[in-house]
């Protein structure tokens, strides 16, 4: 078994982080790595991505049911139209990160994600152009960041975007799917690896340019 594995509770090996809490576990084996196009749910992990920020995923996949309801389902139109009350109500609710700038961040990136939708069709069109190169069993989790995810970070700040550094940006594309860092030996990384080839990769809408 390689040493970033672990034994499951069914006793099949899955990656090591997993075991930190076990609340991971389900987020591990359902969601983590799994291709994702939908809009609204990239912007929701993007958003996320940036309140973890100083923070543990542990503590924010614990508040992100309230996220979500605080945020409206990480709608991208509601969201960027937040205003300065929205802002006061969020740093009001204590079942999220009351952090000003992140909340700030997170509005701005809807309306900043809105351009991204007029100009290429959807969110997803445009971070799926980032896609991670498929990397050996025995290089997955050896790194914090890639070269696709240093490009789609400068691509994001240079649009506007805040709190999308190389290390969130990566964290992002491990858990949407746009590359496949289970650990060699984890009983997922097939799944995923299946996932990834059935995948339909979104394309822009006839008319639009890349």
């Amino acid at each position: 078994m390689s040493s970033l594995t672990i034994v499951g509770p069914d006793d099949r090996p899955r990656c090591r982080w997993c075991a930190a809490a076990p609340e991971f576990l389900r987020y591990h084996d359902e969601e983590w790595g799994f291709p994702v196009a939908e809009d609204d749910r990239l912007f929701e992990k993007l958003s996320l991505e940036a309140f973890q920020s100083g923070l543990s995923w542990r503590t924010i996949l614990a508040k992100r049911e309230n996220f979500r309801r605080a945020f409206h389902g990480f709608e991208i139109a509601r969201v960027a139209r937040f205003d300065a009350g929205d802002v006061e109500r969020l740093l009001a609710d204590g079942g999220i990160v009351r952090h000003r700038g992140k909340i700030e961040a997170v509005i701005n990136n809807a309306r900043r994600a809105e351009e991204l939708v007029w100009e290429a069709g959807s969110l997803a069109v445009h971070l799926w152009r980032f896609e991670a190169a498929s990397i050996r069993p025995e290089e997955a989790q050896t790194r914090s960041t890639s070269p696709e995810a240093i490009a789609l970070s400068k691509d994001l700040k240079k649009r506007g975007w805040q709190f999308v550094g190389p290390t969130t940006v990566y964290a992002f594309m491990q858990a949407m799917g746009l590359i496949n860092d289970h650990a060699e030996g984890c009983l997922i990384r097939p799944e995923v690896a299946a996932a990834r080839v059935a995948f339909a990769r979104p394309v822009p809408r006839m008319g639009l340019s890349r």
